[in-house]
């Protein structure tokens, strides 16, 4: 259960606030009073959930997470007191055109920001989103948190190693840091239309035919955006509470499937045969990946409150909309 009191008024610092998790965080933490400062390489994109009103609220500033004055004047002049580092290159198909790129946005922006923090009396809690690419493959699953983190391609060790330096920003200099590794987060507000399933719910809606990059048997498990949400409020306040920091946690609904059984529930969501071309295509993408949130729910109480279908309804309801 979130503490609304906690959040009143309370400053908080979002790199990557316009996207896809940024903007549903961002909404959320506005309706519960929060002091928001976001920080984005694009600002006031059209493609983003948030709204004219959702922008008088807070504090839009543009510019990279790999700027180190940028960050220690956004943070001391807000003596923010809170963070949330969302800000990264993560579409795989894009890291794989330009590695340097995503390094510089995933690797070293990290270890900007948690520098300027380290100095920083303020901040007492900082979330830093790493991913369940950062395991990198492994035979054994579901992953735990203490499976290595072992990445092999640029998107996935640029994980790893953001993962991997907020670790030792904790251990070394005490940071109060915690880590998420989620599971494939989907719901309204991702405009990416390169994932599966806003991809999917579009070609429903239009009639046209899906592509599907893999052979449609690689398997993952796939997170409601609103539970993530839950999550990530959750641990912030029970890392500030409890000092429990220096945690990485996983976020599932661990009921991992196959694209193919994904597509054929969306399609049956809108009461249509599904319509796909198999591409077999898909290149240096981990095959079967899926994980285990029982940590996440000792230590924090969290629950998913959505299930695979009522989170695709939701979903399809939200994406409805825009074709109106």
């Amino acid at each position: 259960m979130i503490n609304k009191k906690f959040w009143k008024n309370k400053k908080v610092f979002i790199s990557g606030y316009e996207g896809f998790l940024g903007s549903n965080l961002t909404k959320k933490l506005i309706s519960l009073g929060a002091d928001v400062v976001g920080l984005d390489i694009k600002v006031r994109r059209k493609e983003t959930i948030l709204c004219p009103s959702d922008y008088n609220k807070i504090k839009v500033i543009k510019g990279s997470i790999a700027d180190y004055h940028l960050i220690k004047n956004i943070i001391e002049k807000n003596k923010i007191e809170v963070v949330f580092h969302l800000a990264a290159e993560a579409i795989v198909g894009k890291c794989l055109q330009n590695p340097r790129k995503t390094f510089i946005s995933n690797i070293k922006g990290t270890w900007e920001l948690l520098e300027v923090c380290r100095y920083t009396k303020t901040v007492k809690s900082i979330v830093v989103a790493s991913s369940d690419k950062a395991y990198g493959s492994h035979k054994k699953l579901p992953y735990k948190e203490d499976t290595p983190l072992r990445g092999e391609h640029p998107y996935d060790v640029s994980k790893s190693c953001a993962d991997l330096i907020t670790y030792a920003y904790f251990h070394t200099f005490g940071l109060p840091v915690a880590i998420t590794r989620c599971g494939n987060i989907y719901g309204p507000g991702d405009f990416n239309f390169n994932r599966i399933v806003p991809d999917a719910i579009r070609c429903a809606l239009t009639d046209r035919r899906l592509m599907i990059r893999s052979d449609g048997k690689f398997i993952r498990d796939y997170i409601f955006i609103d539970d993530i949400v839950d999550a990530y409020l959750l641990l912030a306040e029970k890392i500030r509470k409890s000092k429990q920091y220096g945690e990485a946690l996983n976020f599932s609904n661990e009921n991992p499937i196959s694209v193919l059984k994904l597509v054929k529930i969306i399609y049956e969501s809108f009461n249509k045969k599904p319509n796909f071309r198999v591409l077999n295509q898909a290149r240096y993408e981990i095959r079967n990946q899926y994980l285990s949130s029982k940590k996440s729910k000792e230590i924090l109480g969290w629950q998913p409150r959505y299930s695979l279908k009522n989170g695709i309804n939701k979903t399809i309801d939200w994406y409805k909309t825009l074709s109106r």
